[in-house]
Formats: structure tokens, C-alpha cells, sequence
């Protein structure tokens, strides 16, 4: 199982945040500028991007989350995301 997702971000390259203890992908619209990911214990990462189409930054980051958590003989530690939008910075508080 990886332990982490890599998003590139625009500006400062890839930026590693956990694949464990995720308890919800959301973003508030089909078209919002935000993807927030809720974790065990109360943390909120929450990644800035150009405005979604139809939910697809919040289904490329549970898509690899999914991808992220299935067993393999070998498994990676990280495992890159294809964004289909820019991600422009990306918080956790």
C-alpha cells in the first residue's frame, strides 16, 4: 500500500501528502477551485486548482487513493497523480 500521493504543483514541483487515514475527498461544487481531504484525527489538506469540470480533481485524487491502497507483491511508496487541472498550492491545518 503507498504511503503517499505526489501532486505537482505549479511553481514549486511535486509536493507529497499522505495516502493513510483518509476519511473524505470533497469539493463543494462541480466546478470549485478547492478539493479538500478530511483525515483521521481532525487534519484538512486542502489543494487550490484551476476551476473543477465535473468533480474530475476530486475523482483523480480518490481514483489514486483507490490505485493507492491495492495490495501488490511490490508496492510503491508514492504514487503520482496525473492532475487534470493545475494545482496552485496546497495547505494542511
Amino acid at each position: 500500500m503507498a504511503q503517499f500521493l505526489s501532486i505537482p504543483v505549479t511553481s514549486e514541483g511535486n509536493q507529497l501528502i499522505s495516502a493513510r487515514g483518509v476519511l473524505l475527498v470533497d469539493s463543494a461544487t462541480s466546478t470549485a477551485t478547492t478539493t479538500t481531504i478530511a483525515y483521521y484525527g481532525g487534519k484538512v489538506t486542502t489543494l487550490t486548482h484551476a476551476a473543477a469540470v465535473a468533480f474530475d480533481v476530486r475523482d483523480a485524487i480518490q481514483d489514486a487513493l483507490v490505485l493507492a491502497h491495492k495490495p501488490t507483491n511490490a508496492p510503491d511508496v508514492v504514487i503520482s497523480v496525473t492532475m487534470p487541472k493545475a494545482v496552485s498550492g496546497i495547505a494542511t491545518a
